[in-house]
């Protein structure tokens, strides 16, 4: 079997064997195929792309290429959620917890975040003392004694997936749903849940910016995870604008406990409830949807969900006292209003340049290396249709420094008033099982 045919089959547009594919990610990942050749043959796909066969050998060829996380010793059915990313996107800070307490186990495996804010474990992180480096023993007995527990990424999860990302990222080919879908799919199934739940965001904020596009997305790995035997379905819900109010670590922390308080902005409130139902109910924990939100609803309503909250970060070496006393959190030694300019109606708030404010106060990361503080962020006090008037604030600008006349410009620039009524985005397009 030769590398250069692979490359020719495909660039004819013909199907490749599972043999080859299994041949193409062993050889990328042992050296044996060069960066050139793999390079040729991603850009094919991007022209040719792949059938929903292939797209699930790749995926399967991906999750072998490395460890397999085994989570047999958990009880019961271990559901993941995984979102596409976003702005203000507080969604596992929620559901963990929330899911955790009507009896769903999670095991969750997360990441740092470049870019806007941090990743899960920097949120959790502003919490003195919690830490993730806990040993796959204690995690299985954590989750079995707890339902949750979140843990580190394995360094050694899906390297191929690794090695082909970064090779994507500088030969144009990132932009291609058969290469996202198995790339996000791989580190899902590698990291052992028996059921995924896909947020999948669309809209500015999103990396699919278009409906379409995020549909699209959606499908592909729907349909990867259930021809691999892992129940999958998908969520597509809206980024054009941040979801909830606070973008920024402590502060993002501080929305998710009061959403468990049941005191949460209403579009993260439901976010986290309809995903949360179809976690619950591919957990078989409950009937049907109406069952499974019930349950959920219940949780908050009871204070079980935020018992809950606390027994998992006192768990983990955190100091569960910041659930009632949130001031306990990194606090930014500034505040900052932005004020309206104009009365009227908010028209537009672009997420993704809302995410770079936050990222040029220090929430998060332009590159690997950068430093977070943890302790900054926005507050946005307005969204899209609700009204406003001169002088009125439409956000909160918290900073460890003096200075930040470049981030209310960039606010200002990307937070539009207009004098007519303007609908809010609806926030939950589709819900797919295929």
């Amino acid at each position: 079997m030769r590398m250069v045919d692979l490359i020719e089959k495909k660039r004819d547009g013909q199907e490749l064997s599972t043999a080859e594919i299994n041949f193409i990610i062993s050889g990328y990942t042992d050296g044996s195929i060069p960066d050139y050749q793999m390079s040729a043959l991603t850009m094919a796909i991007v022209f040719r792309g792949m059938t929903e066969r292939e797209r699930a050998d790749l995926t399967m060829a991906m999750v072998r290429s490395g460890e397999q996380i085994d989570l047999s010793q958990i009880e019961g059915i271990k559901v993941d959620k995984h979102s596409t990313g976003g702005v203000g996107d507080t969604t596992t800070l929620v559901l963990g917890p929330l899911v955790a307490a009507v009896g769903v186990p999670i095991a969750k495996m997360s990441g740092r975040g470049l870019g806007h804010t941090g990743g899960t474990i920097d949120k959790l992180e502003s919490i003195k003392g919690f830490h993730v480096e806990i040993d796959n023993a204690e995690f299985i007995e954590l989750v079995n004694k707890n339902k949750i527990a979140v843990i580190g990424q394995s360094g050694n999860l899906t390297p191929a997936d690794k090695k082909l990302y970064a090779l994507r990222d500088v030969t144009a080919t990132v932009e291609s749903i058969p290469l996202i879908a198995s790339s996000i799919m791989s580190k899902k199934i590698a990291a052992g849940a028996d059921a995924i739940v896909l947020d999948v965001k669309t809209g500015a904020g999103a990396f699919m910016k278009t409906l379409k596009d995020s549909r699209e997305l959606a499908h592909a790995m729907v349909r990867i995870g259930n021809a691999v035997g892992r129940k999958t379905m998908a969520v597509i819900s809206d980024m054009s604008q941040p979801l909830g109010y606070a973008v920024g670590n402590a502060l993002e922390v501080k929305e998710a406990i009061d959403t468990l308080k049941g005191e949460g902005p209403a579009d993260l409130t439901e976010l986290c409830l309809t995903l949360g139902s179809h976690m619950v109910y591919l957990a078989k924990k409950a009937a049907s949807l109406a069952e499974a939100r019930q349950a959920l609803e219940k949780a908050i309503n009871d204070g079980s969900a935020l018992e809950k909250l606390k027994v998992f970060l006192s768990s983990q070496g955190g100091d569960a006292t910041v659930v009632d006393h949130p001031e306990k959190l990194p606090q930014a030694k500034y505040t900052f209003e932005l004020e309206a300019k104009a009365n009227g109606y908010v028209a537009d708030i672009v997420a993704d340049e809302v995410g770079t404010a936050a990222m040029l106060l220090g929430a998060g990361r332009a590159t690997k290396d950068s430093v977070i503080d943890l302790a900054v962020g926005l507050v946005l006090r307005k969204k899209i249709g609700d009204q406003v008037k001169i002088g009125e604030s439409l956000c909160t600008i918290y900073s460890n420094a003096e200075n930040v006349n470049e981030v209310k410009q960039k606010l200002y620039e990307n937070i539009k008033i207009t004098p007519e009524k303007v609908n809010p985005p609806t926030l939950i397009y589709e819900e797919i099982t295929d």
